[in-house]
């Protein structure tokens, strides 16, 4: 109920470094998890491990009601882009994050932004299924590196 930044932020370095040295990811991330890739990414010597990412509804661990619960989440990283491709879906309605918030979060971090409507936190609450727009979304992604 206490996730700490610096420990998600050691575990994907492990993960990633635990690949073969050819071997590349592309990362898929959910709330909190957009925060880390960044926060990983602007520390991490091994961002070429990394191929692209889809950013899905990033929390905004700076919001007033967050933080106390999120202590170790702030400062988010928003000074340079991510050294990778990456995706960044938002929400009108997210609980976790404005729009405007999405939006700037995937200007800083190089990300295209796609508005997603009205769709909460886009997590199973809103009613997507297996998420075929979030599935195209990653191919598409996925082969604009491999074509690169």
């Amino acid at each position: 109920m206490r996730p700490l930044r610096g420990d998600w932020m050691m575990r994907l370095e492990e993960t990633l470094l635990a690949l073969p040295k050819d071997a590349c990811a592309v990362l898929v991330a959910h709330s909190l998890g957009c925060l880390l890739v960044a926060a990983w990414a602007s520390y991490s010597k091994h961002t070429h491990r990394v191929q692209a990412t889809l950013l899905v509804a990033p929390g905004d661990a700076e919001r007033p009601e967050l933080q106390p619960l999120l202590p170790s989440w702030s400062p988010i990283p928003v000074h340079k882009a991510l050294p990778f491709p990456s995706v960044l879906y938002g929400s009108h309605n997210d609980p976790y994050c404005s729009l405007d918030r999405a939006r700037q979060f995937a200007s800083v971090w190089g990300s295209r932004f796609i508005d997603y409507g009205a769709r909460g936190h886009i997590n199973a609450e809103s009613n997507l299924g297996d998420w075929p727009d979030g599935h195209a979304t990653l191919v598409q992604l996925q082969s604009s590196v491999t074509s690169s």
